[in-house]
């Protein structure tokens, strides 16, 4: 397989190859989306939007920013760890309950588990907290003596919160004012159709995953499918020979490609890709680096974590894609005190073509800011396509 086709499989089995909606958008196409792509990462980063909600407008354009807190409070999503923590299809639970039982074991998270080992009494009190008083957040526990240190720095609360939604027994949505995780008993988020599916032994839950992660993926290595949803490699290589041995994946060699991939039966392959937007560096297309440069041959590293003066693009990068292409990146800010999406930085990559990519750039910066409800774009004068973007500005 070439790798230009390759490239564009890949895209559209993360639905770019799809024109975005002209007319109201609706839960529908949340759905239509998430039966692409299985989950979203969910991301407390704000400084352009949360994380979460950039994949939809990747692939949707503006709609109401609405979509995932009603899909959540309506039972079709719940919160769990799928690739980090993510918003997941209820309809999914019964695929991820060998996780839960390996928390429950103690395999996942060996710290939570030992303060379930040395205070069960503890930990089942907040189970009957919550069923008796409703659904908490970590701090209505109140537990912590002293300030707070580190983001990871937890009270025994929050842990045994945290231990109990690993092993399934609660599960949680994102309260909308501040983003805290609400923890709930899973009969009152999940539809009990979800809820009461039979338990599928851990290899056809493991194999369910690699399945989904061939669909959102189209062609993809043996890593790539494990890592979607943080299996372990090792864990799901033989799943993977019975699936080809079952039809249900294809092997392929794809042109630069150094292992062997796996190709979906139901991958389809466009002629082109019509794309035009900024992506999420937590959206799943960017989700593994070294899959992102061996598809695309962009280069992207997140720069959040390094120190202003060695950062070489910015805080709060998104690449852009242009057609089947990541041809750009720009550093975003939603400045809301005065109503302007700022564009610190507009990067080109080399030998693309500049005035149809800026002029595109432009158009998408605008739309950004209607649907984050700014009124105004302001760029930052770095980066190599910064002047041409500002003209198509006007």
């Amino acid at each position: 397989m070439r790798a230009a086709t390759a490239r564009r499989i890949a895209l559209a089995a993360q639905g770019f190859a799809d024109p975005r909606p002209s007319g109201r958008v609706d839960r529908r196409h949340l759905r239509r989306v998430l039966d692409r792509v299985g989950l979203i990462q969910i991301d407390s980063v704000n400084v352009l939007v949360r994380s979460q909600e950039l994949p939809l407008f990747a692939r949707l354009g503006d709609h109401p920013r609405s979509l995932i807190p009603a899909a959540s409070a309506d039972g079709e999503l719940f919160e769990y760890w799928g690739h980090e923590a993510s918003h997941i299809p209820t309809e999914h639970h019964h695929l991820y309950r060998f996780k839960m039982a390996a928390a429950a074991r103690g395999e996942l998270w060996k710290a939570l588990a030992r303060l379930n080992a040395e205070r069960p009494d503890f930990v089942e009190s907040i189970v009957e907290r919550i069923a008796s008083d409703g659904p908490i957040v970590a701090g209505d526990l109140q537990m912590r003596r002293g300030p707070k240190g580190t983001w990871w720095d937890w009270d025994h609360g929050k842990m045994a919160l945290e231990y109990l939604f690993w092993c399934g027994r609660l599960t949680a949505r994102r309260r909308a004012t501040d983003f805290a995780r609400v923890y709930d008993l899973p009969e009152r988020m999940i539809p009990a159709e979800h809820l009461d599916r039979p338990t599928r032994s851990e290899d056809e839950q493991r194999a369910g995953l690699l399945l989904q992660a061939a669909r959102a993926m189209g062609v993809a290595t043996a890593r790539d499918l494990a890592v979607y949803h943080r299996q372990k490699p090792k864990a799901v290589a033989h799943l993977l020979t019975e699936l080809v041995e079952d039809g249900r994946l294809v092997p392929t060699e794809v042109e630069g490609w150094r292992d062997v991939a796996y190709l979906h039966p139901d991958a389809k392959t466009p002629r082109r890709i019509d794309a035009a937007t900024f992506v999420s560096p937590f959206d799943s297309i960017c989700w593994e680096r070294d899959r992102l440069e061996r598809v695309f041959g962009f280069q992207y590293r997140i720069e959040i974590y390094t120190p202003q003066p060695k950062r070489v693009y910015g805080y709060y990068v998104l690449p852009f894609l242009y057609g089947d292409s990541f041809v750009a990146r720009a550093d975003l800010k939603a400045d809301r005190a005065t109503g302007t999406l700022r564009a610190h930085g507009v990067f080109a990559e080399p030998g693309i073509p500049t005035d149809d990519v800026a002029e595109a750039i432009a158009s998408e910066l605008t739309s950004m800011a209607r649907w984050l409800g700014l009124d105004r774009v302001a760029l930052g004068g770095r980066g190599d396509l910064d002047v041409a973007v500002a003209a198509h500005l006007g």
